[in-house]
């Protein structure tokens, strides 16, 4: 597939996202959550951890992407099969409705009713949040999983086709459920969490860069280069830094997780979040999207040529 027609591929998958959103019932990543979370059940027990983690990841990993390759491939129906796997790769409007809701949520019904929507999308404890930590915590969400759940995914896509993405999205699932730093998790989920990072690392230095692009364009820079090594992921931390520059506000800040006081560098420059300014954050992700979106058709037209 030429980055011509993989750029259009990524067009039509974003459209079929905007205009269908997430699937709502039978998704596949789902049922790869539990046939994951089946395997970490036998695999993590005594012994060498880190080992079974490898394992198992390679278990989950190699056969579906041999089948994303081999359906790619498929003459007369390989483009059907990456445009279908692509959409259901990405989430920009799930994301923009959870966001969304938020800012909804604390605007009508008030702060217990942010809480409750927030708690929806982030892992940290909400029952004591203030206001101000609620809109943080649901603009950080909305800044990384732009480049997860969206700018990741057609990186991958326009590098290595639909079994590209569907390593990247896996990745990011067993990340989500293994890459905790805990007992449980810390040697298992060693190789999920690593290579999440290293596949992430180029996606994320293009995200950061296409905030600063369509925000504010010295207060991203500065704050990513500033910020980015604060943060324990060495991508996350400069994605949610450049966001927070480009909008002139200011996140992170320490959080409660399980019960434990976590402390998180402050991220970004300028003054507290408001609810609308999760509006802010949504429109800034749309036009980096678009931004994105140009490119690829920009440089597939060109290589075509």
């Amino acid at each position: 597939m030429s980055l011509f027609t993989a750029a259009l591929v990524c067009v039509g998958a974003v459209l079929l996202d905007l205009w269908w959103g997430e699937a709502r019932r039978w998704h596949p990543l789902v049922g790869f959550g539990n046939l994951a979370s089946w395997l970490e059940k036998r695999m993590n027990r005594q012994g060498d951890r880190k080992r079974a983690g490898v394992i198992a990841l390679l278990i989950l990993l190699v056969p579906v992407v041999l089948l994303a390759a081999w359906l790619a491939a498929i003459p007369g129906w390989g483009w059907l099969f990456s445009l279908l796997g692509l959409y259901l790769c990405i989430g920009f409007r799930s994301l923009r409705e959870h966001v969304l809701a938020v800012r909804d949520a604390l605007v009508g019904d008030g702060l217990e009713a942010g809480r409750a929507s927030v708690g929806r999308i982030v892992s940290r404890q909400t029952e004591e949040m203030s206001e101000t930590e609620v809109v943080k915590a649901a603009m950080e969400s909305a800044l990384e999983n732009g480049n997860d759940a969206l700018f990741a995914a057609l990186f991958w896509f326009a590098v290595a086709g639909l079994p590209g993405v569907i390593a990247l999205r896996l990745v990011n699932t067993l990340d989500a459920m293994w890459g905790y730093k805990n007992e449980r998790f810390f040697h298992f989920g060693w190789a999920a969490a690593k290579l999440d990072d290293v596949m992430n690392y180029v996606p994320a230095r293009l995200t950061a860069f296409s905030y600063a692009l369509v925000g504010h364009w010295e207060g991203a820079l500065l704050a990513a280069r500033a910020q980015r090594g604060k943060s324990e992921s060495p991508n996350a931390g400069l994605v949610m830094a450049a966001g927070a520059g480009a909008l002139g506000l200011q996140l992170g800040g320490d959080a409660r997780y399980h019960g434990k006081l976590k402390h998180k560098p402050l991220l970004g420059e300028g003054r507290d979040p408001q609810a609308e300014d999760l509006s802010r954050a949504i429109d800034l992700v749309q036009r980096a999207l678009g931004v994105w979106l140009l490119a690829l058709l920009l440089l597939g037209l060109l290589l075509a040529l």
